[in-house]
C-alpha cells in the first residue's frame, strides 16, 4: 500500500518537532536537579514491610480527615500559623523520622484498558487475568488512601480508545465511580481520544478546540458531566464548555488548585483558567493538561511539544501559581524544569505507559509531597502487577520501576517557591512516615519480579526446532558487505518451493532502487540461528524500494491456513526510521486487493495481509481471514529502533484467535473471532507492500535475518528462538 488512511480507529498522530523555546525562558533537563530514588531494600523499610502499612502512619488519621477539601470558596486566606516558621533542614530530619508529607496519585492514558475490557474485545484483561487494570488501580487507591495520606488523583487523558464507543465508556465509568463511593475526589479530561473529531495544534494551531465540538452529543460531556464533577467535594467549576473544570483539594494544613485542561482549549478556555488563578491568588496551582510536553527519540530526554509552548507563553510562564504540569499523550516518561517570567521552577512531566506491555500493564504514578525535606519524590508502579495469577506472570511483570524518568526526586523549598503569591506557606507537623517508602513496602508486599528466562544463542545454524508443517522458511544470508545481485534468489528451507527472488530494481517503472540498496550483513538476533541477515537501505517509500517475492504459481500463494499458522520473523528497525518518511513500511505482505476476495466484508484497498509498522512504531498485523472473510488486526506496542526483535503470530483455530508475540511477550491488542487466511492466489512479498491494487509500494528500511511460516499454531518451545533438543 502507499498510503494508509488514518480512520481505522488507532491512533495516528505525527510526534510534533523540537521548537525553539523563548529566549528569556531558561530550561534544563530533568536529570539536572533530579536524582534517582533508589529503591535497594533498606532496613527500614524490611522491617515495615513486617509491619504492614497502618504502621507509616503516626499518629493514624481517619478518611474524613485525609480526605478534606475545599469548594469553589474565593476565600483563600492561608490557614493560620506563625508567619516565617523555619522548615526542619532536609539534611536534618526530625528525630523519630516523621515528616510533613502526603500523596497524589496520577492515572495515564487508560484507553487500552477501557477498550480491551469490553466484550467486543474479548475481554482480554479478564479472560486472561480475572481482573482488569483501570479497576485494579482506582480500587489500589481507594484501599490505600488512608495509608499513603492520598487528598485527590488526577488523570491526565485519554480515558478511552474509541469516543464513539459506550462499551468503552462504561468500563471507565465504572472504574472511576470506584474512586467516588470509596470518598477519593479527582481531577479528569478528556484527551484526543476522548472527543469525536480530534484536531492536532500542528494541524490545524486555530480550528479544533472546544469551540468546534458539538456540546450536545460529545460523549465526554456524557459521560463525565459537570453535574458529575461537581458531586466531588474538591470541585470548583466547570468552563462554558463543560470541558475544563478546576478542583482545590486541603492537604498537610494547605491548599492547592489543580486546573485540569481537556484536548484543545480555546481562548475562551484560556481565559477561564487566568481567571481561576485570579480568583484564588494565593494558591499552587498543578496544571493537567492532555497535550504538553513530549519525550525525544531517545526515549529519555523532554522534548516540547507547539502546543505545550502555546500553552507556555499564553498561561504560565506569567502566572507564577503554576509551580508543575502532567500531561499523558506522548509514550514513555520525561521531566523538565523551566523557569518562569519570575525566575522560579516549573516543574514539567509526562507520563504515559499505554505502549508498555499489555496497555500499560496497570502501571501509574504516585508524587509524594515532601514539606519537611523540601522535595517532591516520584514512584511509577503496578499496583496490578502483583494481583495476577502467579502462573500467568513473565518477566515483563514489573510491579516498580526504577529508571531515572521513573525514580527521582524533584528538590523544591515549598514555602520559597511559593513566598512570592503565598508568604505564610507552611508546613504541618509532622506526622508520618516517608510515603514514598510506604507506597513501595504496599506495592511490592511479598511480591517479587520474576527472573528473566535463560536464553540460550544457538550454537550452529542448525540449532532450531524443526517443524513438519512448515511450509517456508527463509533466511536472508550472503557474502556480508555485498549487495544482494538482481534478480539474487533466498531458497526456501522447507523444500516446499517457494524461494524468494530479489524484484527488478525498475519495477514498478518509477522505481529509483540502487543495487546498493540490499545489502548482505552478519548481524542478527543473538536467538536466531541466521548466520546473518539482509538489509534493506532503501532512502524512503515508494517510489524507491527494494524486495523479494515468491514466483507465481508458488504453493504458498494458495494456501488458506485452515488448521491455523505461526509467522516468525526476526526484524531491525534503522535508527534513522522517521514517521513522515517511513510510516506504514512492509516487513512482508500478501499480494492483491482484499476487495476481490469473494464474500469479503471490510475497506477494500488493503491486501489480504500485511505485516507493516506504522506510524507510531507499531507492529501490525491486518489479514482478511478465511473463515469468515472479515478484516482482523494485531497491534504491537511501539517497539524500539535499532533493536533486534522477535516477532510471532500465532492464529489458532479452536479459539479462533490471533496472539502477537514481541520478544516472547503476548501484545494486549490481538484479534478474536476470526482464523486461515483469505487469498487471491498471488506471490508474497518481503520488504513491500501494496495499496488498492498499486504497484509495490512502502518499502522496509532495517534488517531481516529469518521468517517462518507454519501451517499450523506453534508453542514458545517450538519457536525459532528455541534449541533443538539433540
Amino acid at each position: 500500500m502507499s498510503r494508509r488512511p488514518v480512520n481505522q480507529n488507532e491512533a495516528a498522530r505525527v510526534e510534533p518537532q523540537a521548537s525553539d523555546a523563548p529566549q528569556d525562558a531558561r530550561m534544563s533537563p530533568a536529570a539536572s536537579p533530579s536524582a534517582t530514588l533508589a529503591v535497594t531494600v533498606n532496613p527500614l523499610r524490611r522491617a515495615l514491610l513486617k509491619l504492614g502499612a497502618s504502621s507509616w502512619l503516626l499518629p493514624s488519621m481517619g478518611a474524613a480527615g485525609l480526605l478534606s477539601a475545599c469548594g469553589g470558596s474565593d476565600n483563600d486566606d492561608p490557614p493560620t500559623g506563625t508567619p516565617g516558621e523555619p522548615q526542619p533542614d532536609p539534611e536534618t530530619p526530625v528525630e523519630d523520622g516523621r515528616i510533613s508529607s502526603f500523596g497524589l496519585a496520577v492515572l495515564p492514558d487508560t484507553q487500552f484498558y477501557s477498550r480491551y475490557s469490553t466484550v467486543a474485545t474479548g475481554n482480554q484483561f479478564d479472560a486472561l487475568y480475572g481482573s482488569e487494570p483501570f479497576r485494579a488501580q482506582t480500587q489500589w487507591i481507594v484501599d490505600n488512601a488512608q495509608a499513603l495520606k492520598v487528598p485527590f488523583v488526577i488523570h491526565v487523558g485519554d480515558i478511552v480508545d474509541r469516543a464513539d464507543r459506550a462499551d468503552e465508556w462504561q468500563v471507565a465509568d465504572a472504574a472511576m465511580k470506584v474512586l467516588e463511593d470509596g470518598g477519593v475526589p479527582y481531577s479528569i479530561l478528556a484527551g484526543n481520544h476522548d472527543v469525536s473529531h480530534p484536531v492536532g495544534y500542528g494541524d490545524d494551531p486555530v480550528n479544533g478546540t472546544d469551540e468546534d465540538r458539538n456540546l450536545a452529543t460529545e460523549p465526554y460531556l456524557q459521560w463525565f458531566s459537570a453535574a458529575r464533577a461537581a458531586a466531588q467535594p474538591t470541585f470548583g467549576q466547570r468552563d462554558g464548555s463543560g470541558f475544563h473544570e478546576y478542583h482545590i483539594f486541603t492537604a498537610e494544613g494547605q491548599r492547592f488548585l489543580v486546573l485540569s485542561m481537556s484536548w484543545r482549549a480555546s481562548d475562551a478556555a484560556l481565559a477561564w483558567a487566568r481567571q481561576v488563578l485570579r480568583d484564588h491568588p494565593t494558591l499552587p496551582a498543578i496544571l493537567v493538561n492532555h497535550d504538553l510536553l513530549n519525550i525525544d527519540r531517545d526515549g529519555v530526554s523532554p522534548l516540547e511539544t507547539p502546543y505545550g509552548l502555546m500553552l507556555w507563553d499564553k498561561l504560565i510562564r506569567d502566572n507564577d501559581q503554576i509551580f508543575m504540569t502532567l500531561n499523558g499523550h506522548f509514550h514513555g516518561t520525561a521531566h523538565l524544569t523551566k523557569l518562569n517570567d519570575f525566575g522560579n521552577a516549573v516543574e514539567q512531566m509526562v507520563v504515559d505507559f499505554q505502549m508498555a506491555y499489555q496497555g500499560g500493564n496497570g502501571l501509574m504514578r504516585f508524587y509524594e509531597f515532601d514539606l519537611t525535606g523540601n522535595r517532591i519524590k516520584a514512584l511509577s508502579f503496578s499496583p496490578w502487577v502483583p494481583q495476577k495469577p502467579a502462573d500467568k506472570l513473565n518477566e515483563f511483570d514489573q510491579a516498580m520501576l526504577t529508571g531515572p524518568n521513573e525514580q527521582f526526586e524533584i528538590e523544591m523549598n515549598f514555602a520559597q517557591r511559593f513566598a512570592r503569591f503565598n508568604p505564610e506557606f507552611v508546613a504541618a507537623e509532622p506526622s508520618n512516615l516517608p510515603l514514598a517508602e510506604a507506597a513501595t513496602a504496599l506495592v511490592l508486599g511479598n511480591f517479587q519480579d520474576l527472573e528473566p528466562p535463560v536464553r540460550t544463542p544457538a550454537a550452529d545454524a542448525d540449532d532450531y526446532p524443526k517443524i513438519a508443517e512448515t511450509l517456508a522458511h527463509w533466511r536472508f544470508v550472503g557474502a556480508a558487505g555485498n549487495a544482494v545481485a538482481d534478480g539474487a534468489t533466498v531458497a526456501d528451507l522447507s523444500g516446499n518451493g517457494n524461494d524468494l527472488t530479489r524484484g527488478a530494481l525498475n519495477v514498478p517503472p518509477a522505481n529509483t532502487a540502487q543495487l546498493g540498496d540490499l545489502q548482505w550483513v552478519g548481524d542478527k538476533h543473538f536467538l536466531s540461528a541466521s548466520p546473518g541477515s539482509v538489509s534493506f537501505r532503501n532512502a524512503s517509500g515508494a517510489p524507491r524500494l527494494s524486495y523479494f517475492h515468491t514466483a507465481a504459481g508458488a504453493p504458498l500463494n494458495a494456501e488458506t491456513f485452515d488448521n491455523g499458522y505461526t509467522v516468525e520473523a526476526f526484524v531491525k528497525l534503522d535508527k534513522s526510521w522517521t514517521a513522515d518518511t517511513n510510516a506504514w513500511m512492509n516487513i512482508m505482505t500478501r499480494g492483491g486487493r482484499r476487495g476481490n476476495i469473494p464474500g469479503f466484508s471490510g475497506g477494500p484497498q488493503s491486501p489480504p495481509l500485511q505485516f507493516a509498522i506504522s506510524n507510531l512504531r507499531e507492529v501490525q498485523w491486518e489479514v482478511a481471514t478465511q473463515d469468515n472473510k472479515a478484516s482482523r488486526t494485531n497491534w504491537s506496542g511501539e517497539i524500539m529502533l535499532d533493536t533486534w526483535l522477535h516477532i510471532a503470530i500465532v492464529n489458532d483455530p479452536v479459539t479462533r484467535a490471533t496472539t502477537m508475540y514481541v520478544e516472547g511477550a503476548p501484545v494486549l491488542r490481538n484479534a478474536v473471532d476470526g482464523s486461515g487466511l483469505a487469498t487471491l492466489d498471488e506471490p508474497w512479498y518481503v520488504g513491500a507492500g501494496f495499496w488498492d491494487a498499486g504497484p509495490p509500494s512502502n518499502g522496509f528500511l532495517g534488517d531481516i535475518s529469518e521468517i517462518r511460516v507454519v501451517s499450523r499454531p506453534l508453542a514458545p518451545a517450538e519457536w525459532l528462538t528455541a534449541r533443538e533438543t539433540r
